[in-house]
Parts: C-alpha cells; structure tokens; sequence
C-alpha cells in the first residue's frame, strides 16, 4: 500500500468556534487496510445542544458579525472557502480516500473540485436571492422577502463525504442561515478538516458546528425545537425515520434518498460508448453511489455483443490500492457494507440470477481490506431482490427486453425514482423516454455528469426537494409577503 502523505488528525467538537472534546472517542477506520486512522471525539444530546443554541446566537444576534454581513460579503467568505479547499486540495482528496476506501483519482479529480464549484456557484448566487413587487390594489404597495430559514441541520452519508455536504452547506450560508452538521461516523475526517478551513476564512463564531458521532446524534438533531430545518441525504428508511421524527416540530425537511436507477440501452446506440457508460454508472465510486445505474435493460437484438464486451471491460476493473493513482475501484467503505454486499450477491445466485462476472471479495496487497470484483449478474428478473432493492456497491443487474413500452414500464416499476439513462440514436425516442421515466434526472447517451447549476433529487421514495442549482434557495428561505396600505 501507497503510504500517505498526509497527516491524520484526532478529531474533535467545533462548537461555537472552538474545538472541544466529547465524553467519548470512536474509531474511524481505513477501508483499504481494516486498520484504525484515528479517534473521533462523540457527541452527545448535549453537545448538540451547545450546538444549537451557539448557533442561534449567531443567527438571532442583531449586532453580531453574521447579521451585519451583506449579501456580498457572504458571497466573498463563501468563495473564501472554495479558494481555500482548493488550495489544499490534495490534503482533502487524500483524508476522503483514506477514510472512505475511493480511489484517489475521483476524490482529487472528481469530488473534490465540484465542492469548489458548488461553493463558488453559491457564492454568486447569494447576491441574487430576492423577493419581487406585486401589483394587486392601486392603494397597496405589496411585496415579498426571502429570509433565511434559521438553524440548519445537515445530516450527510459516508459515500460522498464533502461534496453532499458542500450541496446543503452552500446554499444554507448564502441564504445567511446557520448550520449544525453531522457527518457519517465512518467518514468525518473531511468534515473536521473543513471546520478548520471555516475558522481560517473568518466564519463568525457559531456559524458553522460540527458534532461527530452516531445515529443518536443525528435523531438529536432532527428532534431538537431550535433546528428549523433538515437537509438529509441517506437511505430511504432513515429518511421517513427522519420524516415521523421532524413532524413533532414541523421542521422544513429535503431528503435525497434511496435509487435504483435505470439505464437503458436500444439496439440503435452506440454499442461502445453505452458499454463505457454502463461501466462508469455501476463501478464509480464502488458502486456506493445513490444514482448508480444499478440495473442496466439491454435490447435483446444487442445483449450477447453488449454482455461480452461489459464483462471484458470490467474483468480489466481489478480492486487495488485506493492511494495509487491508476487504481480505478477501491474499497467498499467498511466490513459491515461489504458483508452486505455479498449478502445480495449470494441472494442473486439464489434467485436464479446469471453470475457472469466477479462476485467475490479479494485481498489487496495482503491486506485486511474490504475489496470485492466487479460483479455482473445477468438473465435477471425485475421482481428479484438485487433488481428491487439498493445495494449499495459493485454489483450490475442486467435486464433484457424487446417492446419499447415494455421497458419503461419495467423501468418504473421499482420504489426508486432517483435517475436514469437512456441510450439511442434516436433522439425523438430519446426524448420520449424521458419524458415518461419517473426520475430526478435523465441522461442522454452519458450516465452521472452532473453541474453545480443543475437542480439533484428524486420521485418517489427517491425523497423530495431539489439540491444544486438556483432551486436551492426555496429550501433555506422563507417567503414572507409585506403589505403596504397607501391610504
């Protein structure tokens, strides 16, 4: 194994500016190696406490630093940030493999400079955020603000540790709100070291809070009166957790969730680039992606010559060192993940699904990681269970069909609504298609590119609201209406 260049550092509480201890550690784990990185100080209900009422000050207090600041001057701290992040990029890409098992190449190449992206899209977008005049009475003078929405809670999964916090975090600064952020416990190191980057751009005091530690920490979070809203990304079962949870409070909630997402290959593609996409859909980032095109329907006139020439290009994906620039498939996140990983890969034999490619763990430079081949599963059926449910890792249902209406009704039927993929020569057919998928987000003959300026979410039990983009905004603002009699 590649040794890294980066220190690791012990990992503590930001609460109201300062670093301070929990009652606790935990351990956060280097996938690649099943070895310890470091200990992580655990929050407790207290500690978020502290946490949201320092950042209630800082909301609340008129003559504080963050209710002085303008628009633009939130805009500047915020680009602050993203020039800062990329000036340590390499840091951040190094810490975000190492906790999360990727390969080093999508954390500094991929994840790291669309966090700086979104960050400056939102610092530009918070001079912009406006209410409108409306004419209703010629005796009125009738108007409507946006203000921020108040305390944030941001709830973030172990899979894209910065870059789905970097999509709630941009908007809810830019908006002027506060936040309280939980990472995933198996990921945090990123997070911490933003913290530090906060401190060094000048984010006032309460402002930004960080609190590590396990799921009590984030039901803390979404049960505590002074959050006023959640931004969650993670599975669909903890969301509508989160949903029972939030009613007691009637917090403003977004939820990107669970996906299942199809991509669909017609006979008139182009047979290479659609292999190359389905590739990249299944087997970037392990697999550990919500939008993974995790079950791919092939026409029957293509499948044989599609099949072939998946399974060779995947038999070149070979799991290796996450720290080594070439490799392209890294660790599965931990021991628990990847033991469900191949749990869904014993259910597919089982179900009567084709093993026509991996489907076991290996050992990486002899060590004790979690390392599994990219697995392709095909003669699938949509009622099996590696075709319903989300796995959550290297593992590729392929489908078969041969009626067009056939395989959008098949591509809906499914829980999911998160994204899909459509690949055709045929643009008339291609759009048709999009049309009637019941999907977050389409794609035309590519699969996962993605931009700061494009609104992220999901139908279905895919979750609500829309991340990313100008549409951001709705979700940590209020709209309130003022009315002026001029009589």
């Amino acid at each position: 194994m590649i040794a890294a260049k980066f220190n690791v550092e012990p990992g503590r509480l930001l609460i109201d500016g300062q670093w301070v201890d929990g009652a606790k550690t935990f351990d956060t784990v280097n996938p690649a190696t099943g070895e310890v990185l470091t200990q992580i100080a655990e929050g407790s209900s207290a500690d978020v406490d502290h946490a949201v009422e320092a950042a209630r000050r800082a909301l609340e207090d008129r003559n504080g630093p963050w209710r002085k600041m303008s628009a633009s001057e939130r805009g500047r701290l915020i680009w602050k940030l993203a020039d800062l992040l990329e000036k340590n990029i390499d840091e951040f890409a190094e810490l975000e493999t190492l906790d999360n098992g990727k390969p080093i190449f999508e954390s500094r190449y991929v994840d790291m400079p669309m966090v700086v992206d979104v960050l400056r899209y939102y610092a530009g977008l918070a001079t912009k955020i406006h209410g409108e005049t409306v004419n209703t009475l010629e005796t009125a003078f009738t108007y409507t603000l946006r203000e921020p929405v108040g305390v944030v809670g941001l709830i973030v999964p172990w899979n894209f540790p910065l870059l789905l916090a970097s999509w709630k975090l941009g908007p809810a600064l830019a908006c002027g709100n506060t936040i309280v952020w939980k990472p995933a416990s198996l990921t945090p190191l990123t997070t911490l070291r933003f913290g530090k980057l906060a401190m060094e751009a000048g984010v006032p005091a309460g402002v930004l809070n960080i609190v590590t530690g396990p799921g009590a920490v984030g039901r803390a979070i979404v049960k505590h009166p002074g959050i006023d809203k959640i931004a969650f990304t993670g599975s669909t079962s903890v969301g509508q957790e989160i949903m029972r949870s939030a009613a007691d409070t009637v917090k403003r909630i977004t939820l990107e969730l669970g996906g299942k997402s199809p991509n669909i290959v017609f006979a008139d593609s182009d047979i290479d680039n659609a292999v190359k996409g389905a590739i990249t859909g299944i087997f970037y980032g392990k697999g550990e992606v919500c939008n993974a095109g995790s079950r791919l329907f092939l026409e029957s006139k293509v499948k044989d010559e599609f099949t072939e020439k998946l399974v060779a290009r995947a038999s070149k994906m070979r799991p290796a060192d996450p720290l080594d620039p070439k490799t392209r498939l890294g660790a599965i996140v931990s021991q628990d993940q990847m033991q469900t990983v191949l749990g869904y890969i014993e259910a597919g034999k089982k179900d009567g699904a084709k093993l026509v490619a991996g489907g076991n763990r290996v050992a990486v430079d002899g060590s004790k990681g979690f390392f599994i081949e990219p697995t392709i599963f095909g003669d699938v059926k949509n009622e099996m269970t590696i075709a319903r449910e989300e796995i959550f890792g290297p593992v590729l249902s392929v489908l078969n069909f041969d009626d067009f209406d056939e395989v959008i009704e098949q591509a809906n039927n499914n829980p999911y609504g998160l994204a899909a993929a459509v690949w055709t020569r045929d643009l008339k057919k291609a759009h048709v298609v999009s049309r009637r998928l019941k999907a977050g987000t389409v794609w035309i003959n590519t699969y996962g590119l993605m931009d700061a300026s494009l609104p992220f979410g999901g139908y279905k039990s895919s979750g609500f609201g829309r991340e990313l983009g100008a549409h951001a905004i709705e979700h940590y603002t209020e709209m309130k209406t003022v009315w002026l009699n001029m009589v």
